[in-house]
């Protein structure tokens, strides 16, 4: 277990049993869990009988805590971060120590596990692969609508909150009328639920049935959107004005949310 000196761990989303057991035996192991909610971390360290010592990092104490962890590391401790529910760094504390502690060439490994993005995509079908993955949407009705807008051409994933979801569906029917939507809630849970349906139908169907549990949310690309952008005019006139190939793909695919791979493609057959 020397090997490494911090382990980035993921934790069942939903479901205890979705543990692995290399995370179990990991945390068990290294010296200390720094851990988001250390009443929530408690509970699944007791289920497992893990004795390990936990010492909170969360938001509102990353930076402060940055120096201690490193100290800690540098003195021959190893060390664990576990999130909430799922795996850190996404839409989760981590990303500060990170960072901080690649400067400092600490040995780091992220063990696999549970991703409530991965989770829900895993059931649903897609026409392709590509998605944005936002994490919580902008707070605001116009920020909302600006990235529904740039990214009509492809898949958006979202996490809300079940006091949010049926005002974030407005906004979306508003922006995109037509928009077909997935939602899912309590995944990997007794009373987990995926809805896919039309935006209006989505709405109706949530508002006669009780919210609970973390959500994840998807837009599907809308089919028409790149029917309407002539992405061969745009290429030619960038390479009139001298823009690499590269350049041509992030630029377009920044502009209009396609996807970079295609356009690229699509620059090389011009």
């Amino acid at each position: 277990m020397k090997e490494y000196d911090f382990y980035i761990i993921p934790t069942p989303i939903g479901n205890l049993g979705d543990i692995s057991k290399r995370a179990i035996d990991t945390l068990k192991s290294v010296d200390i869990i720094a851990c988001e909610d250390m009443r929530v971390t408690q509970k699944l360290l007791n289920h497992f009988d893990i004795k390990t010592k936990c010492i909170s990092y969360h938001k509102f104490n990353e930076k402060e805590r940055v120096a201690y962890f490193l100290d800690l590391l540098q003195s021959g401790k190893t060390m664990a971060l576990v999130s909430d529910a799922g795996t850190p760094l996404f839409c989760d504390p981590g990303a500060i120590l990170v960072k901080e502690l690649r400067k400092h060439n600490v040995k780091i490994t992220a063990l696999a596990g549970a991703n409530a993005v991965a989770t829900f995509l895993s059931q649903i079908s897609r026409d392709n692969e590509d998605f944005v993955f936002t994490g919580f949407l902008p707070k605001t009705k116009t920020q909302i609508g600006n990235l529904l807008s740039k990214y009509k051409s492809t898949d958006i994933v979202f996490y809300d909150s079940p006091n949010r979801i049926l005002n974030t569906l407005d906004v979306i029917k508003e922006f995109r009328p037509d928009a077909k939507v997935a939602v899912g809630r309590e995944l990997t849970k007794v009373f987990e639920e995926i809805v896919i349906n039309d935006v209006k139908n989505v709405i109706e169907y949530f508002k006669n049935n009780i919210l609970k549990g973390e959500i994840v949310g998807l837009v599907f690309r809308d089919k028409n959107s790149q029917q309407n952008i002539d992405i061969e005019e745009k290429i030619n006139i960038l390479k009139n004005k001298n823009f690499k190939a590269k350049e041509i793909s992030v630029i377009l695919s920044e502009l209009y949310g396609l996807n970079k791979n295609d356009i690229y493609k699509k620059v090389l057959e011009s």
